[in-house]
């Protein structure tokens, strides 16, 4: 991942920002790649706000009953100051509802703050709003079941590396609009490649 962040910016004068789930390894291994002596570079790593919502939901269900409408307003409120940069807001809250639990039925509230508060470096919901940063994989995810298994994942479908890199890369270029540029350049290559070079002094012969 960082060889090819490194091949699209080597001169590090884009914005690097990486989307983790919270799992501490990836964490661990994105800063040690980005402070390696070979890279140095800064990268804001932020938590997919997902998966953040799916720790507030299981808090809330110690709160309310399953299925209780009431559940749903209450994480809507949690994700709103979270995504305003009020993330002690949201602890202060649930160590509140924690104490007022009994400890057979906070499991869900306790596992919401350990996960909170562990990852609070990476919660910067606010900041990252403010720079246009992603702050949840799901357009990424998107555009791989489009880009890829849409294609790819077909019934009998066989492929080997390079076959598949081929067909993605003029999958990219008809999506995003570029083929018919690419396809330009390409045939102007092609004919510089097997034809223009080899003429010498710019002569063509005449059979």
């Amino acid at each position: 991942m960082f060889r090819e962040a490194t091949r699209r910016d080597p001169g590090h004068r884009r914005t690097w920002v990486c989307l983790l789930d919270g799992n501490a390894h990836q964490i661990d291994r994105v800063n040690a790649e980005a402070k390696a002596k070979a890279r140095s570079v800064t990268v804001a790593i932020v938590i997919d706000l997902i998966h953040v919502l799916e720790y507030l939901w299981g808090a809330a269900w110690c709160l309310y009953p399953k299925g209780e409408p009431a559940a749903e307003a209450w994480v809507r409120q949690q994700g709103r100051w979270l995504l305003a940069g009020k993330l002690d807001k949201v602890l202060a809250g649930l160590a509140t509802h924690a104490a007022g639990l009994p400890r057979s039925g906070r499991a869900g509230v306790d596992k919401a703050t350990r996960y909170l508060t562990n990852l609070r470096p990476y919660l910067d919901y606010k900041t990252a709003l403010a720079s246009g940063w992603p702050i949840a994989t799901g357009i990424i995810e998107g555009a791989c079941r489009y880009l890829v298994k849409d294609r790819m994942d077909i019934t009998g479908a066989r492929w080997c590396l390079d076959t598949a890199e081929a067909v993605l890369k003029l999958r990219a270029l008809i999506s995003n609009g570029d083929f018919d540029e690419y396809w330009a350049y390409h045939t102007t290559q092609e004919h510089q490649r097997n034809h223009t070079t080899r003429y010498a002094n710019g002569i063509i012969p005449v059979p």
